[in-house]
């Protein structure tokens, strides 16, 4: 899949200054990379494990 044609979205908690991370979600899962370093591409996960992730971080296991 090409990277450059995801719905890319940053976190409203991004400051603007390129440190952050993008993500994009698609019914085959989810891609993710670095805003600093877009040419270098994304990186892709399946939906449950992005699930899975997201879930982890709501309730505080990865804060």
């Amino acid at each position: 899949m090409d990277s450059n044609t995801l719905p890319w979205k940053t976190s409203s908690y991004s400051t603007g200054n390129g440190a952050c991370v993008e993500v994009a979600r698609t019914s085959s899962g989810a891609y993710f990379r670095d805003t600093k370093d877009r040419p270098r591409g994304a990186a892709a996960v399946a939906p449950a494990a992005w699930g899975a992730f997201l879930g982890a971080v709501k309730v505080g296991t990865l804060a």
